[in-house]
């Protein structure tokens, strides 16, 4: 689309645009660029994937707002004795808090108030409220020592997400999108859905940046899939309206778009002309993908009693298998509401009723049906807690505040392998004692498990190349299958 761009473009159209906007001065070098996008939304990028690939497409469980790995992942029986003691110095070795917890006087130590119990033949750790996980334990690998720069919810998100603090460059999914293309014609590459917590709780906002496109062509951005009649914005067509002549109205506003095209070549016409037609596509393919009312009784029984509401963390989980099924390449489902400063303990129960049994229908079903080899789970968050407790600790109540130090998550499928606990921490659950996983390594190894090097995933920007793990990451090898 670049090149054609340049041939189609003379240099007195080229000085005339130049005056309406500065930006075309630099146009050669933002053109010259050695990724770029396929010809077409279902054919992969030149030289894609790199390698033989493990995982064809991903479902990533997103937890907004940071769930504690304390009271969940990171088993820490030592810390029962400290209870209300004041962390040491040497433990926490000065490291930046957050203004929340800052100016407390002291850092009581807080142990988690939940049980842990050995699960599977690989004896993997599990808290009390995660009795669903417990039972797929030898199906997920767990990886506790996951860390991050960032101490806020924002950038810590957008650098999960981006690879980068500060907005404005492309999702994961795009880079997929970009990369792999979509599998399915009639649905997007990349799908999202945003469930809110059933009790009462803080949850964080969400940008739509955070499965944007960024400085990628418009169309890899993330496709939001809301709860309701239309899942997709305006899908259906107004009173008055038949499919035939929507059709026509597409066609005549194509036409329109191709004229100002050949007109000016400006590649965000392309993108709409290509969004119209994604557009009416949807309409054919979506109302079956989420009519759920031809899954069986066991279907509903097995994500839990939520699962029939749309909308809910477990609805979305029934979607994203269908949608997987059907060859969505990426699809993001974010639960919000993990971000308990106080009244932890009840907060991240009803979390987990929310989630916890959802998550592990989804790996078995995705078993079941002969996914799970090549379907990738991710489940976690964008940074830890704090092992000191915020605010007043008592015996069955605290809170806790950020920490990126260290954290947990679990993978599943894909190329993974399965019954694995890699990383550890110190008794606090505060620094990672063995084998570290920063956030570029998490997506370098994403990456590799679909095939791509993280490093020759490149899109030329502003006169430079740039990536998903921008100047990092390594490969986690030890936790592939």
């Amino acid at each position: 689309m670049q090149r054609e761009y340049l041939a189609q473009l003379t240099r007195r159209h080229f000085f005339n645009r130049s005056s309406v906007s500065i930006g075309h001065a630099a146009l050669a070098t933002l053109l010259a660029g050695q990724g770029r996008a396929a010809d077409d939304r279902t054919r992969l990028l030149s030289g894609f994937p790199t390698q033989v690939p493990r995982a064809k497409r991903v479902i990533w469980l997103t937890q907004a707002g940071a769930p504690s790995q304390l009271e969940l992942f990171d088993y820490k029986p030592l810390l029962k004795d400290q209870f209300n003691k004041d962390l040491p110095d040497s433990v926490r070795q000065g490291q930046r808090l957050t203004g929340m917890t800052a100016g407390q006087a002291r850092f009581p130590v807080c142990p988690s108030i939940y049980r842990f119990r050995q699960h599977g033949q690989s004896g993997t750790w599990l808290s009390e409220i995660l009795p669903h996980t417990a039972r797929i334990a030898d199906r997920i690998c767990v990886i506790r020592s996951l860390h991050t720069e960032a101490i806020n919810h924002d950038p810590a998100m957008t650098l999960l997400q981006t690879g980068h603090q500060i907005a404005g460059r492309p999702s994961t999914g795009a880079w997929l999108s970009y990369g792999l293309g979509s599998e399915n014609e009639n649905l997007p590459a990349f799908v999202v859905m945003i469930s809110r917590p059933s009790g009462p709780t803080n949850a964080q906002p969400l940008h739509e940046r955070m499965w944007g496109s960024g400085f990628l062509p418009p169309r890899h951005q993330g496709v939001r899939f809301s709860p309701g009649k239309d899942p997709v914005l305006f899908l259906s067509n107004p009173p008055g309206i038949t499919t035939a002549r929507r059709r026509a109205m597409i066609d005549d506003v194509a036409a329109l778009n191709r004229i100002k095209l050949q007109d000016n070549r400006d590649p965000e016409i392309e993108a709409r002309i290509d969004q119209y037609e994604m557009a009416f596509r949807l309409q054919r393919s979506v109302p079956e993908l989420t009519d759920l009312s031809q899954e069986p009784a066991s279907t509903f029984s097995a994500y839990g009693p939520e699962s029939q509401k749309p909308g809910t963390f477990a609805a979305n989980c029934i979607l994203a298998r269908r949608l997987v099924e059907r060859g969505v390449r990426f699809v993001q489902l974010y639960h919000r509401g993990w971000d308990q400063h106080g009244s932890l303990p009840s907060g991240i129960k009803s979390q987990c009723y929310d989630t916890d049994q959802a998550s592990a229908a989804l790996v078995d079903d995705l078993a079941q049906r002969g996914l799970l080899d090549d379907t990738l789970v991710v489940w976690g968050g964008e940074f830890g807690r704090t092992v000191y407790s915020q605010g007043t600790l008592t015996e069955n109540e605290y809170g806790r505040d950020h920490h990126p130090r260290c954290f947990s998550m679990w993978m599943a499928g894909g190329g993974v392998k399965p019954g694995l606990v890699h990383g550890e921490t110190d008794d606090y659950s505060y620094n990672i004692v063995r084998d570290p996983v920063h956030i570029h390594d998490l997506n370098a190894t994403v990456l590799h498990l679909l095939g791509i090097d993280h490093k020759k995933l490149t899109y030329r920007h502003q006169g430079r190349d740039y990536r998903l793990t921008d100047v990092h990451g390594e490969v986690v090898q030890s936790i592939l299958s």
